[in-house]
């Protein structure tokens, strides 16, 4: 059946305990022992994939190299293990329903009545044990999204139980993740919401190997045994997860409460020597003891939602912690951004990064933000629409192209600088069609960007429709701003640079994606340096 060992994390009580972040840390803990590990996430949401939903909706939409459009959790999951997801990594209620369709409309079922079980459970459980059959993996952790109890999850929970079945004993485990609130006014930790959530996932025929119990407060001895005592669960298969300062905290904290050691000994795995964390310790050093720090505006239309932007919040610790700086990001509307008001809003910011996003909304402040940093030599760095901004920026104030725009906001502009790919033009649905994924890109030797790389050819992802256009090039160039980064098989424009200025880049693709604790990213590396180095030199 499978070669691996699973883990399924489910969670209880309320959404945003941080699932995600728990399960890439014993990922991470798992890995440091020297398994080899990957996560995947099943979301009950009827969606094919996030990529239609409004970042308000769901946070950021994240992509793997393969162009698969996933929940911002993979960020999580690479970020924490240095490790490339795919698209069996994310799947969806919609997937799995989507595929039992394919399958009796092709009459796979032998005009077999379809049913929830077992068509839509097999389905589930296939995808569940994917990863595992592939050799490449040791153990495989499952987040089960959403909570225990709600509609859209009974299925995946019920697969769970059967996956749990099929695999026997020693081969699967259950992590359940729950909230221990902690009453002010009567000043006690209560434990009834996780006895509730315990008694729904028991009444769902799963009985949950560990408990991961969310708090502001330590958990006493007992409230330990009780939680053990009412739940089922061996008392030192309680494990509490506190609160902390930074997500990367996490790993240390549940290697403090010996989670992994619970993880091994339930899978009846050895325990190879103790986990090689003294990187990690390192990345955390840095980070909270900083040497500098600099002011970042990030400049967008969903900054309401910091989750939003969330890959290009977490690159920036990333860079910071690599260069000993503090980067204190502010999240500024581009809505608020006006010629008058461009000055007040930015004059106090290190450097601007504009970010990416779709629609016309904001864009204006986006440019104006572009013009005010490009001419006071403040460092820039634009992604994707950003890049674009930079581009339409140039050709109004610099080529003189007056009415220069994108095509995906004014079709009618008399300058297309910005346009739709050929093979765009006539597609009607949006699920699944931008260009997504990992392309090549080759960087001009004698660039900002080349020194970042240090290296002539990289591979970055995308997730975009529009392009820089070509026949803008040549004029564009002549009055500096040089296209470094050229894709070599479509001649599409990757990335911008203007050389007479601090740091001025955008890039078409989205670098955050690929930044790690472990590998961060090389160009929010040499932007922070950048910028540091600009704010020294005033």
């Amino acid at each position: 059946m499978a070669s691996a060992k699973y883990i399924f994390v489910t969670g209880g009580v309320t959404s945003s305990l941080g699932k995600g972040i728990v399960a890439a840390s014993l990922g991470n803990l798992l890995q440091a022992r020297g398994y080899k590990v990957t996560i995947q996430k099943f979301d009950p949401y009827i969606n094919i994939d996030p990529g239609t939903l409004n970042p308000y909706e769901h946070g950021e939409c994240y992509v793997t190299d393969d162009g698969a459009e996933t929940d911002l959790d993979l960020g999580h999951y690479e970020r924490f293990l240095n490790v490339r997801t795919s698209q069996a990594n994310n799947v969806t209620t919609g997937r799995i329903y989507h595929n039992v369709i394919t399958k009796e409309r092709r009459g796979d079922y032998l005009g077999k009545t379809v049913q929830v079980i077992p068509h839509i459970t097999d389905e589930i459980k296939d995808n569940f044990f994917k990863l595992g059959q592939t050799g490449d993996y040791d153990i495989v952790i499952t987040e089960i999204g959403g909570c225990v109890g709600d509609i859209e999850s009974l299925p995946f929970i019920e697969a769970v139980r059967q996956a749990k079945w099929d695999l026997g004993d020693n081969n699967a485990l259950v992590i359940h993740l729950t909230l221990i609130p902690y009453l002010k006014a009567a000043k006690e930790l209560k434990t009834k919401p996780t006895q509730h959530s315990v008694k729904q996932l028991l009444e769902a025929g799963i009985q949950p190997d560990i408990l991961v119990c969310r708090s502001e407060q330590s958990l006493p001895l007992d409230i330990r045994k009780k939680l053990a005592l009412f739940c089922n669960v061996q008392l030192n298969s309680v494990i509490e997860a506190l609160d902390a300062s930074t997500i990367y905290d996490v790993p240390l904290l549940m290697r403090k409460e010996k989670l992994d050691e619970r993880v091994l000994t339930k899978l009846k795995l050895p325990h190879k020597d103790q986990p090689q964390i003294d990187d990690w310790r390192s990345f955390l050093g840095r980070l909270k003891n900083p040497t500098n720090e600099v002011n970042i505006g990030l400049v967008g239309k969903y900054v309401e939602l910091p989750d939003a932007y969330k890959s290009i919040a977490e690159a920036f610790i990333h860079a910071g912690a690599h260069l000993e700086c503090k980067v204190n990001v502010h999240w500024i509307s581009s809505e608020t951004i006006t010629p008058k008001s461009v000055n007040r809003v930015l004059r106090h910011m290190d450097g601007v990064l504009v970010a990416p996003g779709f629609g016309e909304r904001g864009i204006e402040g986006k440019i104006e933000a572009i013009r005010y940093v490009r001419e006071n030599n403040v460092p820039f760095f634009g992604i994707c629409l950003g890049m674009q901004c930079a581009v339409v920026e140039f050709a109004r104030n610099v080529l003189g192209l007056e009415g220069a725009a994108s095509t995906e906001l004014k079709k009618d502009t008399p300058f297309p600088v910005i346009d739709l790919m050929e093979d765009q033009k006539n597609i009607q649905d949006y699920g699944g069609t931008m260009r997504l994924g990992q392309y090549d890109c080759k960087i001009k030797k004698s660039s900002k960007v080349a020194a970042a790389y240090d290296t002539g050819m990289i591979k970055e992802r995308h997730r975009h429709r529009y392009e820089f256009n070509n026949e803008y090039l040549k004029d564009m160039e002549g009055k500096g701003l040089k296209a470094v980064g050229i894709n070599p098989e479509s001649k599409l424009v990757e990335i911008v640079e203007l050389s007479d200025h601090p740091y001025f880049v955008g890039t078409q693709f989205h670098p955050e994606l690929k930044s790690t604790v472990m590998s961060p990213h090389p160009l929010f590396v040499s932007f922070i340096a950048a910028v540091a180095k600009n704010k020294k030199n005033q």
